[in-house]
């Protein structure tokens, strides 16, 4: 069975978007993934709720949005009428997360948790079979076209026993210097679904760089 592949829109060029968006909906993608940042809780400020609107009548794939922002909670009804399939919030954002988890599924949509490169496994011991997707940064968080973490292989592992151990259903994601000379490993190691954002909008041939991360 081949992973699921995200683009993220982060890497595109976003003079074209609308260009951004006609290529992923040609190509293999699965899902397209969506950083929004906030400037607090990561370094950086990228895009919000205008470009989840202007492209959800024209995207034909599912919206997986990233949210690197402090209380994530205020926004999920907005998310939901966005068109927001998976809601990523992080573990380090939130004091209540089981709450959030099921605010965002009562609203109808799959609900994330996403972990620092710092974050042990561990912490999603009680919560694992509540989420439906975990996301693994394999670099710190905030900017795109950073250096891959290697010690991220050994993570998967560790969160796919967890995964195995307490019979949950949760997907594991990497999003972080994802790209053609490790995207095998980490399916071996455990990843269900690839982020890559510079691998793919900044390759001359981003469709065939998809198909192949989707043949990993």
């Amino acid at each position: 069975m081949s992973c699921l592949v995200a683009p993220s829109l982060l890497a595109a060029d976003f003079l074209n978007l609308k260009q951004a968006i006609a290529l992923i909906n040609r190509s293999d993608a699965d899902w397209l993934h969506l950083d929004i940042m906030d400037g607090v809780f990561v370094p950086n400020i990228s895009f919000g709720f205008p470009v989840l609107d202007a492209i959800k009548d024209i995207l034909e794939k599912p919206m997986d949005v990233h949210l690197m922002i402090v209380e994530p909670e205020k926004f999920i009804d907005r998310l939901k009428s966005s068109g927001a399939y998976m809601v990523n919030v992080h573990y380090e954002a939130c004091t209540h997360l089981h709450r959030v988890i099921y605010e965002i599924k009562n609203a109808g949509m799959r609900a994330a948790v996403t972990l620092n490169p710092h974050t042990p496994v561990a912490c999603l011991e009680e919560i694992i079979c509540d989420v439906d997707m975990v996301l693994l940064m394999s670099v710190n968080p905030g900017f795109g076209g950073q250096k891959f973490i290697p010690n991220s292989f050994d993570k998967i592992v560790r969160l796919k026993e967890l995964i195995d151990r307490k019979a949950s259903n949760a997907l594991i994601q990497v999003d972080g210097g994802v790209d053609l000379t490790n995207a095998q490993k980490l399916v071996f190691s455990g990843a269900d679904v690839l982020v890559a954002g510079s691998a793919v909008f900044r390759s001359e041939h981003p469709e065939e760089v998809i198909r192949k991360l989707k043949g990993m």
